[in-house]
């Protein structure tokens, strides 16, 4: 089967509506998908003012707001009438499920009766958010619920080894590929630095910016970033904190860092202008599956400080690109970031060995993995 012969649903718990590298991911998917040739459908939550215009044909799905001071989000309700309706209209020969939640049960199950092939991406952690809610008991339930989900589908699509190895250390026997993450060259390379940028935000030239780039959200490790940034300040550690980003979080995290500067959220060229300014990316979360902004960041020369974790273990060469810790490790953090601080040789060439490491990733390579996963399971179906 080609790529022009392909009707793709896809079935997204957030494909436009709130920002983030997941929904960015398959919007650009879905792009490579049609300038191929092929049909694209979405079926998604929406809301009345989205972050950013959809890619391809969006079918709004019925949800409730997300509880637990959480609003942002929406969950779908599953597949009401109307949207079924509207989906067996367009008759797709691949459904494509981003979320194990209800919407990706149902679709799931929809497909299954009529013979269509399914193929699950995975994004995001899950499993690891409640423990930073206090709910860390639940882990073990959200561990089984995803195997189940997972093992449901005719193909799984993570983007980096080290999430195979995780998914088959639960149980996931499904085949799984691997569909990884390109990098905007163009936007994220050190050319973007501008010191007189830097300077407006109160960092000189000679300074240190330690960064932080994401979505602020508990689940990122906003807490162990303010607990080693207190420790680089207990030590004496001359250092700028620079914050990138906003979110839910942003008023819990200012009172945790006070001094640091913070750009809001960021877009476009004014995104690679603030990934350059960074000196160290320090990147402690133990929820991601790939690293969007690590890639990011290593394209614009900046070395690495990350928890030794899923996804940045594929990214960051210990001792080369930057440092891997264990997590949640706030002295061996402060340890890593202290030497790349103080020895500006070794920072520069941990930069430029960043840079360097990821020139590679493109989009229109690993994209074009995805559409030869979605033309062999529809051309088996």
């Amino acid at each position: 089967m080609l790529a022009s012969d392909l009707r793709i649903a896809l079935f997204s718990g957030n494909y436009n509506y709130v920002r983030d590298g997941a929904n960015q991911a398959l919007n650009r998917l879905m792009g490579s998908a049609l300038a191929a040739g092929a049909a694209v459908r979405v079926y998604s939550p929406t809301i009345a003012t989205p972050a950013f215009p959809p890619t391809g044909d969006l079918v709004s799905v019925p949800s409730w707001s997300m509880p637990g001071g959480r609003g942002e989000y929406r969950l779908a309700r599953g597949l009401p009438d109307a949207v079924r309706a509207d989906l067996e209209a367009y008759r797709p020969n691949i459904v494509h499920v981003s979320a194990p939640d209800i919407l990706g049960h149902r679709a799931v199950s929809w497909a299954h009766a009529q013979g269509i092939a399914t193929i699950a991406s995975l994004h995001t952690r899950f499993e690891t958010y409640p423990r930073y809610y206090h709910l860390g008991f639940t882990e073990p339930l959200l561990v089984w619920a995803q195997k189940r989900f997972y093992n449901r589908v005719d193909q799984v699509m993570v983007p980096s080894q080290s999430m195979v190895t995780l998914l088959r250390e639960w149980g996931v026997s499904s085949p799984i590929g691997v569909w990884s993450r390109g990098i905007n060259h163009a936007r994220f390379n050190p050319g973007r630095r501008d010191e007189a940028w830097r300077r407006a935000l109160g960092i000189a030239e000679h300074e240190v910016a330690v960064g932080f780039l994401g979505r602020l959200v508990l689940e990122k490790g906003l807490g162990v970033f303010a607990d080693v940034v207190a420790a680089l300040k207990a030590r004496g550690v001359p250092h700028k904190v620079l914050v990138i980003g906003d979110g839910p979080a942003r008023e819990w995290f200012a009172r945790r860092v006070p001094e640091a500067a913070f750009t809001g959220f960021q877009a476009g060229d004014d995104l690679g202008r603030a990934v350059a300014g960074m000196d160290i990316f320090f990147m402690p979360s133990v929820t991601e599956t790939f690293g969007n902004v690590t890639t990011e960041a290593m394209a614009a020369g900046v070395p690495v400080v990350a928890a030794r974790a899923t996804g940045s273990v594929d990214l960051v060469v210990d001792g080369v690109t930057g440092f891997l810790v264990p997590p949640q490790d706030v002295s061996a953090y402060a340890d890593a970031i202290q030497r790349l601080i103080e020895d500006p040789a070794l920072r520069r060439a941990a930069g430029l060995a960043s840079h360097e490491r990821v020139r590679g990733y493109e989009w229109e390579e690993v994209n074009a993995d995805m559409l030869k996963a979605y033309e062999a399971l529809a051309h088996k179906a």
